[in-house]
């Protein structure tokens, strides 16, 4: 008997439906770069920021999987394709999309909670609806008649392919191209030609499915046992906590800007497409053999806590997500059920998602002072290890031999120094041997990563002659640690990996600025060369607190203002035991909590000096240096003020934006690059720094306008202009070495 080739209506209709969720897709993951940057300046332009949004966009793509899996119950097409036309249609109700935020964000973490309920007002029905998408096609498909509807998987990797050219277009066209206005009108006109589409092609799905439906016999479904389906949750949860894991790591230290958002998510995508197309062309078994290489390699850094420097760095930790998500993915792919259980399967995958994603986004700030979810999820994807390639038993030596791997670890290591030192390079080579040797075992190959982690944790925690941590906190805004080196007798305080004050512990020098604060720096000309520097009585604004060692340039009877965003950096700046800047040094203090553009827009002082000074790790929020921003400073500022911008940077050149506000706003300006510091100056705590300051007059600069040896104009560049809240482009001044 001959089979019946689709007619040409098949194949439109077949074509059509892979254009729709495409495009459906490219609407689903466009919005979340652009409505992250949205409501990024509200909670302090904090990686943290784009990490609720990750969970809020995996808990609504949950329900709107629940939505499609409810909606597959209908059996009726035609009654089905009704109902979710309706509702498409109402949620167009939320159009156009803007920022819905009816009070400011609380402090602290409670910007949490106030962060996923502004999403869910402003965005959630348009979400949801486009969630839904993907595995209602599908089904559609399924229920059809159409000769592919036995394998619709296939739409999946479409799906996810409009996903990943959204994403990456965003950073490389959409945001150089377009302010957030223009994208945001032209994304809710998207949304409104989609719901056409989808009404005029699901009918016609409908239609034909109804009559397949009148000769068909319905088909009894019993549901995946609980093994099942909780194999699809882990198998999605560890990638998705992965994700989210490198995304901070590779933003903390640069900036919280799209670009460094969408390329995790995009590699996170780029492995559902690869994996569910019809025929992958990365096999399987290839990423199921890299995949203890990759973990291993990643180890040891972890282990001697290291941070891998630069673009190295952040390519070898996308290479790992990468090759865990391609192994997860892949094992999701070979498990995926029949197409009548589709809408469930990917509830199920949703509800990994979010478990991944919520605990190292939500639950790992509060739970733990340190970074420590990352190599917890490393571990388990070495238990993951496919049992196609490791499939043997766990024995109860599968959790000895690490033990004593880890015991061995921490005597031999504990006296330590980390690479170059010989005998460390010989105890990493043997480490990796040795772990890698556990391959054909996943479970001790994950036990002895997390062993491994753990007594490198240890090792820091007892190693002799080194710092000593004294606090270590974490927020929804960063990870603090406060350590005292006995050798060089200072306290320091580390934001992320970024130094971000110090402290002499030499009763002489106990009240002198440090660091990026020096006297003999930028800082200490701008107290003590400017109009206003030079003044005897004060009033001082400073963004950003740190160790509040700035306040140690001023005098008795000033009153100095710090603005500042995180109530756990305000506890460690007043804590005596920590730091006494705050405490000792002679003007009056006052510590504002909150978003500097927030408090900053309440406040009625006026400020002699205006000191810009915020940085989440080695990132400054680029909400704090558009042109508002700069037009709310002035007007908070005395007619011969100044405003002192510290720009310090390894991976953003920040000067020329500067400039361009000052040439945008027709202020005068002046930078030093402290760069060469005597030996002597080094050894008693001081560091390089680049600080800009931006006066109206050539005169509110004083002495230090002639200083032209130190301090010299702006450098501007005719590709960088100023930046706005409705539009900047960072790509532009990245350092790309």
């Amino acid at each position: 008997m001959r089979t019946r080739r689709p007619g040409v209506n098949s194949r439109t209709i077949m074509a059509i439906l892979t254009v729709i969720v495409f495009v459906n897709a490219a609407l689903l993951f466009s919005v979340e770069p652009m409505f992250s940057k949205l409501v990024l300046p509200l909670l302090g332009g904090t990686p943290g920021v784009w990490n609720t949004c990750l969970v809020f966009f995996q808990a609504a793509l949950l329900v709107g999987y629940g939505y499609a899996h409810a909606l597959a119950g209908i059996r009726d097409p035609r009654r089905r394709t009704a109902v979710h036309v309706a509702i498409f249609a109402l949620s167009c109700l939320a159009l156009p999309l803007a920022v819905r935020a009816n009070a400011d964000p609380p402090p602290g973490n409670g910007g949490i909670l106030w962060l996923l309920a502004l999403l869910t007002t402003s965005l959630g029905a348009p979400f949801i609806m486009l969630s839904s998408g993907a595995p209602l096609a599908q089904r559609w498909l399924a229920d059809s008649g159409h000769p592919n509807a036995a394998n619709p998987y296939f739409l999946y990797a479409a799906s996810n392919l409009g996903s990943l050219v959204a994403l990456l277009s965003y950073p490389v066209f959409i945001e150089p191209s377009l302010t957030l206005s223009a994208q945001r009108t032209a994304w809710s006109a998207g949304y409104v030609i989609l719901a056409l589409a989808v009404a005029t092609c699901f009918s016609v799905i409908a239609w034909r499915g109804a009559r397949v439906a009148k000769k068909l016999s319905p088909i009894p479904i019993s549901p995946p046992p609980f093994r099942q389906r909780a194999t699809w949750i882990i198998y999605s949860a560890v990638p998705a906590s992965f994700l989210v894991g490198v995304t901070t790591y590779i933003s903390t230290d640069v900036a919280a800007v799209p670009l460094l958002w969408v390329l995790p998510l995009s590699i996170y995508l780029l492995t559902f497409v690869i994996v569910f197309s019809t025929r992958p062309f990365i096999p399987h078994s290839w990423m199921a053999r890299a995949q203890p290489h990759v973990l291993v390699i990643i180890a040891i850094p972890i282990f001697w806590g290291l941070r891998l420097p630069g673009l190295f760095g952040i390519v070898a930790h996308l290479i790992v997500l990468f090759v865990v998500a391609m192994v997860c993915h892949g094992e999701l792919a070979r498990r995926r059920p029949p197409p009548l259980q589709l809408t469930e399967f990917f509830v199920w995958v949703g509800v990994g998602g979010l478990v991944g994603g919520a605990f190292t986004a939500l639950l790992a700030p509060v739970a733990f002072n340190g970074v420590y979810e990352y190599p917890i999820v490393l571990a388990i994807a070495g238990v993951l290890l496919p049992a196609g390639v490791n499939g043997r038993r766990p024995r109860a030596t599968d959790l000895l031999i690490p033990l004593a791997l880890g015991t061995a670890l921490l005597l031999v290591t504990r006296d330590l120094r980390p690479l170059p030192s010989p005998v460390a390079l010989l105890v990493t080579i043997l480490l990796g041997v040795a772990i890698f040797s556990f391959r054909t075992r996943p479970l001790r190959f994950g036990v002895a990563l997390a062993v491994v982690f753990a007594a490198g944790q240890l090792r820091d925690s007892v190693r002799v002659g080194r710092s000593t941590v004294l606090d270590a906190e974490r927020s929804f805004f960063g990870v603090y640690r406060v350590t005292r080196d006995a050798r060089s007798k200072f306290v320091r305080f580390y934001s992320g990996t970024t130094l971000h004050g110090a402290q002499s512990l030499d009763p002489a020098r106990r009240l002198v600025p440090l660091t990026y604060y020096h006297p003999d720096g930028p800082a200490g000309d701008v107290f003590r060369y400017t109009a206003a520097g030079m003044q005897t009585s004060r009033n001082v604004g400073v963004v950003g607190l740190g160790t509040g060692s700035l306040s140690c340039y001023g005098h008795q009877g000033e009153h100095w203002t710090y603005y500042e965003i995180d109530p756990v950096v305000a506890r460690i700046a007043v804590n005596p035991r920590l730091f006494t800047f705050v405490r000792d040094c002679p003007p009056s203090v006052t510590i504002v909590l909150g978003d500097a553009r927030l408090t900053l827009g309440k406040a009625s002082a006026q400020y002699d000096v205006l000191i810009l000074d915020a940085f989440s790790s080695d990132a400054i929020p680029v909400h704090l240096l558009t042109r508002e921003a700069f037009h709310r400073y002035l007007t908070h500022l005395t007619p011969h003020g100044v405003i002192a911008i510290h720009i310090s940077n390894d991976h953003v050149d920040l000067e020329p934006v500067i400039a361009a506000v000052a040439q945008d706003l027709r202020l005068e300006s002046r930078v030093r690059h402290d760069f060469i510091i005597p030996e002597s100056d080094a050894d008693e705590g001081r560091t390089q720094a680049v600080w800009a300051v931006l006066a109206r007059s050539p005169s509110d600069f004083g002495p230090l306008w002639d200083d032209a040896a130190q301090w010299e104009p702006l450098r501007h560049r005719a590709d960088v202009s100023a930046w706005t809240d409705d539009f900047s482009n960072i790509v532009r001044v990245f350092y790309w070495r």
